[in-house]
């Protein structure tokens, strides 16, 4: 049971997943200062406040519903997969594909040349 615990654990797949969340734990504080403290403060100066959680408020018998936090949440959202989009999936992207091969035309040797200067030769005497 333990060497099979040490193979599972020694696969790239878990690896790669164990960088992954690493990477985008430490990414995650980028998208954050990126949204709260230069995104969010642009919509602020332009809407009058940071976020969209106030601008429509409903009242029901004492109880405020605020459906101006589903917008601000999936503002932040379409941020954050921007952010991941751009800085991450491009990149990682441009790097995997692969070079367009560079096709180059063979340089004939002078026995090619010589070699189809005879096969012409040929073919013309049997015609």
């Amino acid at each position: 049971m333990l060497k099979g615990f040490k193979e599972f654990i020694s696969r790239g797949n878990v690896l790669d997943l164990a960088v992954g969340v690493i990477i985008a734990t430490a990414f995650s504080a980028i998208v954050k200062a990126l949204n709260e403290e230069i995104l969010m403060p642009l919509i602020g100066a332009i809407f009058g406040k940071p976020n969209f959680d106030h601008i429509w408020t409903i009242n029901i018998n004492g109880a405020k519903i605020l459906p101006g936090t589903l917008i601000t949440t999936t503002v932040n959202f379409l941020i954050v997969a921007a952010a991941i989009y751009f800085f991450i999936i491009v990149p990682i992207n441009r790097l995997k594909k692969p070079a367009e091969p560079v096709e180059e035309t063979p340089v004939k040797t002078d026995e090619a040349v010589l070699l189809e200067e005879i096969r012409d030769l040929l073919a013309r005497q049997q015609n």
